[in-house]
C-alpha cells in the first residue's frame, strides 16, 4: 500500500497487471487485460501501446504497428506511454520513429531536462550526429550541466569522423569543437577527466601534438587519474608523433626505474635508443638532456642500463621476466643492426637456458622464449633441448620405463622443453616409427601428469593437456603428410579420452570439431561448438569453423540452425552498439564511442557475416523452393532483387582468428601473412560466385512470359527486358569469378596442417558442378530469346535449345558419376573415409535443384506455346500439324532427368545400406599405440563418423525425393 500523504497515480495501479503479464511472457493475457482496460477507459494510450508491445511478440506484428501509430499520432507527453513506445520501437527495430516521439514531446513541454536527453540518445541510436549537436546545446540551454555541454562537443567529433569529406572534418567541425572546449578552459569550468580525455582527442585529430602535450603536461593533465600511468602514455604517444625521441627515451627510461617489468616501456626504450643513434643525437652542453631528464644515446649506455636492470631484479621480492628478456630482446636488435655489442650481453643460448632455470615452471616461459629461438644456431638445437632435460628434476627411470617428473613445477618444466622441441622442428625430422615412440612417450606422460589434476575441478584444465594436444599434433602431421589414415582414428580417440578428463579445454573441442569436419563428419561437431559456449564477437572470430562445413556435409537443418546462430549475432550487433554509445554518453566514456562505431562497421562489412547470409538464403531457397511459384515466394520473402548487391566488397574485413587453434610448428610450418592474404582471397572470390549465383536464382521468377513477338517492345518499356539484361550481365560477372577461381587454384597453394580452412571451391570446378551451372543460366537466356521471338523465327535457337538439354544430362550424368563410391570403406583392417563423395552428391542436389528451377521457367515458356498450336490445329481440323522440335527434346529431357534423379536415389539408398552393414568391431587397431581403455573411444568416434555419413545421406536423400516429384509434375 502507497505511504500516506503520496499520491500514486491511479493509472499506475491500472496497468500494473500488463506490466507483470509482459514480464512474465505471457503475452495473451496482457492483450485481454489491455483490452478489458481499453473498454473502461478509452483514453489510456499506454495501455494501447502495452497491447501493441504483446502483438508484437506474439507475431502479429502488422496489428501492433498500425496500433502504435494511432498513439503516436496523439503525440503523447506522458512517461509511461513514451516509454512504452520507444520499448516497442526498439523491439521492431526501427528506432527511428522514436526520434519522432520525442520531437513531438519536446515542442510540447519545451523545458523538460527529462524529454530532451531521450530525445539526444534516440538520434544516438541512429547516428543523427547534426541533430545530436543541436539537442545537446538545447539541453544545455535548459539545464547548464558540463555533460551535456561535451554531449554537443562529441556530437561534433563524430561529425567530423563521419564525413565523407576528410577536409571539411578538419577545417570546421573539427576546429568548432576545438573552439567549444577553449571557450570552457577560459572560463575555467573543465570539472572532469572525460572532459580533458575529449579536449586532448580533439587536437589529436587536428593533429596539434605539441598542444595535446601542453594540455597533458599542464594543469588539466592532473585530472587523468583513472587509469594508472594515463598522463605518461599520453605523453608518450604525442613524443612518438613529435619525433622527440630524447622525451620518449627519458620518460621510458623513468618508468622502467619505477618498474622494471613493464615490457611496453622497454619496448620504447629500446626504439628510441637507436632512432637517436642514427641520428647521432648528443645531448646539450649545459641544462637537462631533455624535458624528461636523462637521456641514453648509445649501445653502450643501453647495455649498462638493461644489466643494471637485471642486478636490481635479484634484489626483489618476487622475480621479475621483464629485466632478462629485455636483454634477450637488445641481442636481437644488436644482430639484427649488425652490431659488435652483442657479445656484452652474453650467448644467448646460455642466456635462455638461464631464462629456463628460473622460470621454466612457468606456463608462460615457451611464449616468451618463442619469440628469441631465431637466435640460435640451427646447429645447436638439439643440444640445447638436451642442456634443458638435464636441470628438470624427475624420477630416477626403472628399467623399460620413463623418469617422469616429481611434483607440477617439473611437469610444467618438461612441457616447456617438449613444446620447444617442436617449435625447433626435431620431431618435424624423425620417421614414421620414431614419431610413433614419441606419440606413445607423450600420452604416458599425460596420463601420469593427471595423478596431479586429481582435484582440480570440472571447469579447470588439467596440468598435463598439452601432451595431449602435441601427440595429436604429430598424428595429424602422419594424417595430412603421409595419408596415414590410422592415425586421424588415433588423433580422435587421444582427444575424446582428453575430454573426458578435461571437459572444458576449448583447445580439444577446437581440434575435434576441425578433424571431425576434415572427415565429412558434422553431426558430432554441432554439439562440441555449442558446447565452447562462444561469446558475442567469437561468433564472428571462430564462427568460420562450423558455417564452413554447415551446408557442404548434408546435414541441412543442422546447417540451417548454424547459419541462424551466427547471423542472430550480427543483427544484435547493430541494436547493442547503439546502447553501447548510449553508455558511453551517459558516463562521459567520450574516447570509447569512435571505437564501438568502428567495431559496428567492421562487423557489419564482416566477411564472415557475408558468407554465412548468402549460404543461408541458398540453403533456404533450396529446402523450400521446389518449383517456380515457390521460388517467386521465397525470393520474395528474402527481399532478393538480381539487382541489388548489399556486400561491401571494397571494405570487407576478415575478421576470422586463423591462430586460434594452438600451434607449436616452426615458423616454416606456421601460417604467415602470405597464408592469410592468400586465404582471403580465395573466400573472396568463392563468396562472389556464391553471391553471383544466388543473384542468377532470385533472377528467374521476373522473367515474365511474352504471348507473341509482337509484344517485345511493351516488355522493354516494362522493364523484362531490362531484367533478361542484368540475367547476362550477373552471367558475364559470373564468368568472370570463375575464371579467377581457375587462376587462384592453378597455384596449388597448400596452407599449413592446422591453418585456414581452404573453401569448397575446388569441388565446385573438378565435379563440373560449375560448368553445369553456367550451362544452365545460358540456357535461360536461350529460352527467353526464344519466347520473346515466337516458335517460328526461331529455329536454330529451339536447335541450341536441344542442344543444351542434352548436354545437361551429359554434365549431370558426369557430376553423379563423381558421387560413386563408398563413403566408409574397411582396407587391410583400417577404417577408410571419402569425405569428397559427401560434397559432390550435397554439390548435385544443389545443382539438380538450380535445373528443377530453370526446367519450371522452361515450362512456363512452352506450355502458351503448344496450347496456341493446339487451337489451331482444332480451328483448321488438321490432323498433321508438325510440333516444334523443342516440345519432343524438353519432354525427352524432362524424362531423362526423372531417370537420372531415380537412379542417384537408387545409388544413396545403397550407400545407405552399406553404411548400416558396415560392423566397426571388426576392425583391426594398432594393439601397441593404444590401451584397451583408448580402444574404446576409438569405437566411439567411428562410430560418431558413421552415424554423422548415415544423417547426412539420410537428408541428401530425403531432399531429392522432394525433386523428383516435381521432376514428375513438369509438363507441357
Amino acid at each position: 500500500m502507497a505511504a500516506r500523504g503520496h499520491v500514486q497515480d491511479p493509472n499506475d495501479r491500472r496497468l500494473r497487471p500488463i506490466y507483470d503479464y509482459l514480464d512474465n511472457g505471457n503475452n495473451k493475457m496482457a492483450i485481454q487485460q489491455a483490452d478489458k482496460l481499453l473498454k473502461k477507459h478509452k483514453d489510456l494510450h499506454c495501455a494501447k501501446v502495452l497491447k501493441a508491445i504483446g502483438l508484437q511478440r506474439t507475431g502479429k506484428q502488422d496489428e501492433a504497428f498500425a496500433l502504435a501509430q494511432e498513439v503516436t499520432a496523439l503525440e503523447p507527453t506522458d512517461d509511461n506511454s513514451l516509454q512504452a513506445l520507444t520499448i516497442l520501437y526498439r523491439e521492431m527495430h526501427r528506432p527511428e520513429l522514436v526520434t519522432k516521439l520525442y520531437e513531438a514531446a519536446v515542442k510540447k513541454v519545451p523545458n523538460s531536462e527529462e524529454y530532451h536527453s531521450h530525445l539526444f540518445m534516440a538520434y544516438a541510436r541512429v547516428g543523427e550526429y547534426k541533430k545530436m549537436q543541436q539537442a545537446g546545446m538545447a539541453l544545455y540551454k535548459i539545464v547548464p550541466k558540463n555533460p551535456y555541454y561535451f554531449w554537443s562537443v562529441m556530437s561534433l567529433i563524430m561529425q567530423s569522423i563521419s564525413a565523407q569529406d576528410e577536409n571539411l572534418s578538419k577545417t570546421m567541425f573539427l576546429p568548432l569543437a576545438e573552439r567549444m572546449v577553449e571557450k570552457m578552459v577560459k572560463e575555467d569550468k573543465i570539472e572532469a577527466e572525460a572532459e580533458v580525455e575529449l579536449y586532448y582527442m580533439i587536437l589529436e585529430r587536428l593533429e596539434k601534438y605539441q598542444e595535446a602535450l601542453d594540455v597533458v603536461r599542464g594543469k588539466l593533465g592532473e585530472k587523468l587519474t583513472s587509469e594508472l600511468q594515463s598522463r605518461e602514455n599520453k605523453c608518450m604517444a604525442m613524443y612518438k608523433k613529435l619525433w622527440k625521441w630524447p622525451e620518449c627515451n627519458a620518460l621510458s627510461r623513468r618508468l622502467l626505474l619505477k618498474n622494471s617489468d613493464d615490457w611496453q616501456f622497454y619496448i620504447i626504450y629500446f626504439d628510441s635508443v637507436f632512432q637517436l643513434i642514427d641520428k647521432s643525437w648528443t645531448p646539450p652542453a649545459e641544462g637537462e638532456h631533455s624535458l624528461e631528464g636523462e637521456v641514453h644515446y648509445s649501445t653502450e649506455q643501453a647495455v649498462k642500463f638493461v644489466e643494471e636492470r637485471i642486478t636490481e631484479e635479484a634484489k626483489s621480492s618476487r622475480p621479475l621476466r621483464g629485466p632478462y628478456l629485455a636483454r634477450l630482446e637488445l641481442i636481437r636488435r644488436l644482430r639484427h643492426r649488425g652490431c659488435n655489442d652483442e657479445y656484452k650481453l652474453g650467448d644467448p643460448e646460455e642466456l635462455m637456458f638461464q631464462y629456463f632455470k628460473k622460470f621454466g615452471d612457468k606456463p608462460c616461459c615457451f611464449t616468451d622464449l618463442k619469440i628469441f629461438v631465431d637466435l640460435l644456431p640451427s646447429t645447436q638445437c638439439t643440444k640445447f633441448i638436451s642442456q634443458l632435460l638435464g636441470v628438470i628434476p624427475l624420477s630416477a627411470p626403472a628399467e623399460g620405463k620413463l623418469a617422469l617428473p616429481a611434483d607440477i613445477k617439473a611437469l610444467q618444466q618438461h612441457l616447456c622443453v617438449v613444446q620447444l622441441t617442436r617449435l625447433l622442428g626435431l620431431y618435424h625430422t624423425i620417421d614414421k616409427k620414431q614419431k610413433l615412440s614419441v606419440v606413445r612417450e607423450l600420452m604416458l606422460r599425460y596420463q601420469h601428469g593427471l595423478e596431479f589434476g586429481k582435484s582440480c575441478l570440472k571447469t579447470e584444465l588439467q596440468f598435463s593437456d598439452y601432451y595431449c594436444l602435441l601427440a595429436v599434433h604429430l598424428l595429424l602431421d602422419m594424417w595430412l603428410e603421409a595419408g596415414e589414415e590410422m592415425a586421424v582414428w588415433q588423433s580422435l580417440t587421444l582427444l575424446e579420452e582428453g575430454l573426458t578428463h578435461s571437459p572444458s579445454n576449448a583447445q580439444f573441442k577446437l581440434l575435434l570439431i576441425r578433424i571431425y569436419c576434415m572427415l565429412g563428419a558434422f553431426e558430432p561437431v554441432v554439439e562440441l561448438y555449442s558446447s565452447l559456449d562462444a561469446k558475442h564477437v567469437q561468433h564472428d572470430t571462430i564462427g568460420y569453423l562450423l558455417t564452413r562445413y554447415a551446408e557442404s556435409l548434408g546435414q541441412y537443418a543442422a546447417a540451417s540452425q548454424s547459419c541462424n546462430f551466427a547471423l542472430r549475432f550480427f543483427h544484435s550487433n547493430q541494436k547493442d552498439t547503439s546502447e553501447y554509445i548510449i553508455q558511453a554518453y551517459k558516463y562521459g566514456a567520450f574516447e570509447k564511442i569512435p571505437e564501438f562505431i568502428a567495431f559496428r562497421n567492421r562487423l557489419n562489412a564482416s566477411l564472415h557475416f557475408a558468407q554465412v547470409r548468402t549460404e543461408r538464403m541458398l540453403l533456404d531457397l533450396l529446402l523450400e523452393a521446389n518449383i517456380s511459384t515457390s521460388l517467386e515466394e521465397s525470393i520474395k520473402s528474402m527481399s532478393l532483387s538480381p539487382e541489388e548487391d548489399d556486400i561491401p566488397w571494397k571494405d570487407l574485413y576478415d575478421n576470422r582468428d586463423l591462430t586460434v587453434l594452438f600451434n607449436w610448428d616452426p615458423k616454416d610450418r606456421d601460417i604467415s601473412e602470405e597464408h592469410r592474404k592468400l586465404s582471403l582471397e580465395e573466400e573472396t572470390t568463392w563468396l562472389q560466385i556464391r553471391s553471383l549465383t544466388l543473384r542468377l536464382v532470385s533472377g528467374l521468377p521476373t522473367l515474365s512470359h511474352t504471348v507473341h513477338p509482337k509484344n517485345s517492345e511493351k516488355t522493354a518499356e516494362n522493364g523484362v527486358s531490362s531484367k533478361i539484361d542484368t540475367i547476362r550481365s550477373l552471367l558475364q560477372q559470373l564468368e568472370a569469378a570463375v575464371d579467377s577461381g581457375k587462376r587462384f587454384l592453378e597455384q596449388k597453394i597448400q596452407y599449413p596442417v592446422l591453418g585456414p580452412p581452404p573453401t569448397r571451391m575446388a569441388g565446385f570446378f573438378s565435379n563440373g558442378s560449375c560448368q553445369c551451372q553456367t550451362s544452365l543460366f545460358y540456357l535461360v537466356s536461350d529460352i527467353y530469346e526464344l519466347d520473346t521471338n515466337g516458335l517460328e523465327e526461331s529455329t536454330e535457337i529451339q536447335e541450341r535449345i536441344g542442344n543444351s538439354f542434352k548436354s545437361l544430362l551429359e554434365q549431370l550424368t558426369d557430376l553423379f558419376n563423381k558421387c560413386k563410391g563408398d563413403l566408409m570403406e574397411v582396407r587391410d583392417g583400417i577404417l577408410k573415409t571419402h569425405p569428397n563423395i559427401l560434397e559432390n552428391l550435397v554439390f548435385f542436389v544443389e545443382t539438380m535443384s538450380i535445373t528443377l528451377w530453370v526446367s519450371s521457367y522452361c515450362e512456363c515458356v512452352l506450355r502458351p506455346f503448344k496450347s496456341s498450336l493446339q487451337k489451331k490445329k482444332k480451328k483448321k481440323k488438321e490432323t498433321s500439324v508438325v510440333m516444334p522440335p523443342v516440345f519432343t527434346s524438353f519432354l525427352d529431357y524432362v524424362t531423362e532427368l526423372q531417370t537420372l534423379t531415380s537412379n542417384v536415389i537408387d545409388h544413396i539408398k545403397g550407400l545407405e545400406i552399406i553404411l548400416t552393414a558396415l560392423k566397426l568391431e571388426e576392425l583391426s587397431i594398432d594393439d601397441t599405440l593404444l590401451s584397451q581403455e583408448e580402444k574404446k573411444f576409438t569405437k566411439t568416434v567411428q562410430g560418431k563418423v558413421q552415424s554423422s555419413y548415415q544423417h547426412s545421406i539420410q537428408e541428401i536423400g530425403e531432399l531429392l525425393k522432394k525433386r523428383l516429384d516435381t521432376i514428375k509434375k513438369l509438363k507441357i
